[in-house]
């Protein structure tokens, strides 16, 4: 810990046979080590120990692959297909963003459901009705997401011609330009409605 009473950030080092070594603790971890500082909000980074490049992206998603290869199950494989379709696309750019905002709303979600289990612990019935309407919203929240990307995934990737939106678009291609402000308009109203729905 620092001296504002910060905690530092940790430098794992990644070598060449793949060992991850913690600074702070002076010793070999594993991924499971790793898991556990994630889940404990520590904030740490994975570099290279020759070369010093920056590998923290990549351990998180090895991570996130060993969960998946366990059986977890987290990642819906329409929701990776998805995903993976928007690697050098137009609209990889704009993706992280949305995850990032869709995750956050989903975070606070969560925290207030805490509070009011919290709250209402003494009483079964209360807590129950807390969580069915926990996992409505939770599920409305999911839904919505799955569909903000289905207009991306038809825009890019090819919508059908007889669907009413592509029967509605104007013949001539679309400038860069409008394209961009196309794309930020349709982000701001997912913005709204992700705020909508972690309100409600």
């Amino acid at each position: 810990m620092s001296a504002t009473g910060k905690t530092e950030k940790i430098t794992i080092k990644k070598y060449a046979n793949r060992r991850l070594y913690d600074t702070s603790a002076s010793r070999y971890v594993t991924l499971d080590h790793l898991r556990e500082l994630v889940k404990s909000d520590a904030d740490f980074e994975v570099v290279d120990a020759k070369t010093g490049e920056d590998l923290t992206r990549g351990v998180l998603a090895q991570i996130i692959f060993e969960e998946e290869a366990k059986g977890a199950n987290l990642l819906p494989v329409e929701f990776l297909r998805q995903l993976i379709g928007f690697y050098g696309d137009s609209m990889q750019a704009f993706v992280p963003g949305y995850l990032r905002m869709s995750m956050e709303n989903f975070m606070r979600q969560q925290e207030e459901m805490r509070e009011k289990m919290a709250g209402a612990m003494g009483s079964p019935t209360a807590s129950m009705q807390l969580l069915e309407e926990q996992t409505r919203r939770n599920m409305a929240m999911f839904e919505q997401a799955m569909r903000m990307f289905t207009p991306f995934d038809a825009r890019t990737h090819g919508a059908d011609p007889d669907a009413p939106a592509a029967r509605e678009a104007p013949s001539r291609p679309a400038s860069s330009a409008d394209d961009v402000k196309a794309l930020r308009d349709e982000l701001e109203a997912m913005r709204a409605k992700l705020d909508k729905l972690a309100g409600s």
